[in-house]
């Protein structure tokens, strides 16, 4: 079919019935329709007509037959525009000219061209077959929906599964971890004349090991020895380290050996076999009978002595910690505790402060003297709710406090 067009009616109406002629299917003719008519506007608009030839070519190799469909406008200044087309043509370069290339369905008869389909029929099979693929779309979409929502529906009640099992297993081990640290740390001890108390909170709560430790017993002469130490970082390998000091510290101390010397001979023993350990110490010796303290210190933040009166005062003492250079305490510090002094022990978790180094030591005599009226068992713990409403480095924190309970019992005559 070939032919001269000076309109877009006539031509849409020569594509349509080419294209019907032909065997094309609704789909694929409404598309070529358009495309032709859009490629053709600008210059029917404008007076200059158009061409449009169609023909069937079969492929001799495969046999397949398809429509070859040709807009010419002999007329125009330029190349006619391909972008945007419904059905883009085939590649070429640009020109005056477009050509698509359609295949025919293996089951037309060319001889169906001998029946007349007026204008309207035709337009009303193509808008029916755009329906029903619009109708199907629709239904796979409601499909895909439903597949959709089912899927998320299991992916969510999925998720809340491996959510609640997470959970569970976060709870499992921390609670293991938990008594893995109460198993670290030693039995509760009762000394005659005084009052204990201890308070542990972990960085994290999840993973409750850490690097405070403490130890405390009884030598055979009846005093109480107290070690209080700080390992270099965060959870079990701190621990471990933590673990190795007291325990080197406490073996020490049972065979006789000086305090001053422990933290250094700590260092001695610990060093060679654990290269970069690293610890702060403190340790405390107390005469339950008079009441009598000595001091050693190795890098630790000092002890706090809160006097029943609410007079304060830190115990300092000079010294390197266990891993340091030149470890040991320098000297060794003595005081006297009187009836219803308290002594506060702890790691820098309890006073650092992101603000002012010296800010938490000041906010701890103020927190240890309102709280010091406690029973002493809530005494370490309530001085650190205190300290952490300003304080809010995120460190392990340890407090143990000693209490002296009354003076030293007269000998019975």
């Amino acid at each position: 079919m070939n032919g001269t067009f000076h309109s877009l009616a006539a031509l849409r109406s020569a594509v349509r019935s080419a294209a019907r002629r032909h065997g094309l299917l609704p789909e694929v003719r409404s598309r070529l329709v358009l495309s032709v008519a859009d490629a053709a506007e600008a210059e029917v608009t404008v007076g200059r007509p158009v061409t449009f030839a169609a023909d069937i070519e079969t492929n001799p190799d495969s046999g397949t037959s398809f429509m070859t469909a040709t807009l010419t406008a002999p007329g125009a200044p330029g190349p006619l525009t391909r972008m945007g087309l419904p059905l883009p043509p085939a590649p070429a370069p640009p020109s005056t000219t477009l050509t698509w290339h359609m295949p025919v369905p293996a089951a037309h008869d060319a001889h169906s061209g001998v029946v007349q389909h007026s204008e309207a029929g035709t337009v009303d099979e193509e808008l029916r077959a755009a329906l029903a693929i619009t109708d199907a779309l629709r239904a796979e979409h409601r499909r895909l929906k439903h597949e959709l929502a089912e899927t998320n529906g299991g992916v969510l009640a999925l998720y809340v599964q491996l959510e609640e099992r997470d959970e569970q297993l976060r709870r499992a081990h921390g609670a293991m971890l938990q008594e893995l640290e109460d198993a670290l740390r030693p039995a509760p001890l009762t000394v005659e004349g005084l009052e204990l108390a201890v308070h542990y909170a972990p960085a994290d709560p999840h993973a409750p090991t850490g690097g405070d430790l403490y130890d405390w017993f009884t030598l055979p002469d009846g005093t109480l020895h107290i070690t209080v130490v700080d390992a270099l970082g965060h959870g079990v390998g701190s621990t471990r380290t933590a673990l190795a000091v007291t325990h080197a510290v406490r073996t020490l101390a049972l065979e006789g050996h000086p305090l001053r010397s422990l933290v250094g001979r700590a260092h001695e023993l610990l060093t060679p076999l654990t290269p970069g350990l690293m610890a702060t110490a403190l340790l405390v010796r107390i005469d339950p009978a008079t009441g009598e303290v000595e001091l050693a210190n190795g890098s630790h933040p000092p002890a706090l002595l809160l006097r029943a009166d609410g007079g304060a005062r830190y115990l300092e003492v000079p010294g390197r910690g266990v891993g340091f250079p030149l470890p040991g305490s320098e000297r060794l510090l003595r005081a006297r505790l009187a009836p219803g002094d308290l002594l506060l022990l702890y790691t820098d978790g309890l006073t650092e402060s992101r603000r002012n180094p010296c800010e938490g030591e000041v906010r701890l005599v103020e927190a240890a003297r309102l709280h010091a009226a406690k029973p002493v068992m809530d005494v370490p713990g309530a001085i650190a709710a205190d300290m952490h409403t300003v304080v809010l480095h995120p460190d392990d924190t340890l407090a143990l406090a000693i209490r002296v309970l009354g003076p030293p019992h007269a000998p019975q005559g």
